[in-house]
């Protein structure tokens, strides 16, 4: 089955007459559908059909958003307005589409009042509700206790 340059079928053609259409137009025969009966050749300039391909791969790629995710280290001692700076960074990676990973980090004898840091979290969780939520509720690994949020 062959379909001509501008696109008007041709019907059922032998492939050496086909090829020499194709010549004859300065052009290329391609198959288009090889598994159907009978199979289907287009008369194209394949250089130009390669080309065009490649630019709509080339947007899809533009259009897409890239999930980044940020870490943001606490403290379980923070104080408040370190607590509220970082607290903007979160509010901003949200906003921006990314996940954001709080880490909070014990030292010493910090590990005895992992209380205070179940707390910090939680108070976290709260403050974000409106634009973001918990993926992965806060867990303890090793002298560190970390929560992933992401936006709404």
């Amino acid at each position: 089955m062959l379909i001509g340059a501008s696109g008007e079928k041709k019907g059922v053609v032998p492939i050496d007459k086909a090829i020499s259409i194709a010549l004859g137009e300065g052009l290329d025969l391609v198959e288009i559908s090889p598994k159907s009966n009978p199979p289907v050749c287009k008369i194209i300039d394949y250089g130009k059909y390669k080309y065009q391909n490649q630019k709509k791969v080339n947007e899809a790629k533009k259009k897409q958003k890239n999930i980044d995710v940020k870490e943001i280290k606490f403290r379980p001692n923070i104080d408040t307005h370190d607590y509220q700076v970082k607290m903007r960074s979160v509010e901003k990676f949200l906003s921006e589409g990314d996940k954001v990973k709080i880490t909070l980090r014990f030292r010493g004898r910090e590990m005895v009042h992992q209380d205070r840091g179940v707390s910090l979290l939680e108070k976290v969780r709260e403050e974000i509700d409106t634009i973001g939520k918990v993926e992965l509720l806060p867990k303890m690994e090793g002298r560190q206790m970390i929560m992933v949020l992401a936006p709404k």
